[in-house]
C-alpha cells in the first residue's frame, strides 16, 4: 500500500517560509517594492486580492513600486494558519489577513482575506514561488466572515507582520 501523506517539514525549514512570507507583508507594509518583491523567487508570482497577476521578482517590485508611488496604501496585520510539506523542497504556508488603511485603528473587514504561499528551495534557501490573496468573503458564512475580522482586529495593535 503506498502512503499518500504529505512529507514533515523540520521546524527550521516551517520557520524559513513563515520568515519569507512576513519577510513580504514587512516590505509592503514599508511602502517598498523591492523589499516586499526580494523573498521571492526570480521568476516568482503573486496573485493580488483583485486577481492582478505580476510574474518576476522584478515585475513585483517595479509594479509595486509604482503603485506605492501613486497610491497611500493599507498595512497589512496577518495570522499563519499552518506551513505544510508539499515535497522535497516545496511548501505551503496558508494564513489569514486584514488591511488597516492609513491613520486607521481598524481593518476593513471587506478586504479580508486568505493568503497561500507556495515556497520552494531548489538549494540556495527558500524562495516564494507563488503568493495568491484570495477575499475572505465566506457569502454563506457570515459567522466565520465575523469571526476572522474579530480575530483581525486583534491583531492591528500588534507588530505583525
Amino acid at each position: 500500500m503506498n502512503d499518500t501523506r504529505l512529507p514533515d517539514l523540520s521546524p527550521t525549514d516551517e520557520n524559513a517560509v513563515r520568515a519569507l512570507y512576513h519577510r513580504a507583508l514587512d516590505g509592503w507594509n514599508r511602502r517598498d517594492g523591492s523589499a516586499f518583491a526580494g523573498p521571492f523567487a526570480a521568476d516568482g508570482e503573486v496573485i493580488g486580492h483583485d486577481g492582478t497577476r505580476h510574474r518576476g521578482r522584478s515585475a513585483i517590485a517595479a509594479e509595486l513600486g509604482r503603485i506605492f508611488a501613486d497610491h497611500v496604501t493599507p498595512r497589512y496585520v496577518a495570522a499563519v494558519r499552518r506551513v505544510r510539506g508539499l515535497g522535497p523542497g516545496v511548501a505551503q504556508l496558508d494564513a489569514v489577513a486584514g488591511l488597516v488603511p492609513a491613520g486607521a485603528a481598524d481593518v476593513v473587514a471587506e478586504l479580508n482575506s486568505v493568503q497561500t504561499v507556495i515556497a520552494v528551495n531548489a538549494g540556495a534557501g527558500w524562495r516564494i514561488a507563488l503568493l495568491q490573496s484570495t477575499p475572505a468573503r465566506y457569502d454563506l458564512r457570515p459567522d466565520l466572515a465575523a469571526a476572522l475580522t474579530e480575530e483581525l482586529r486583534g491583531l492591528v495593535g500588534e507588530r505583525t507582520p
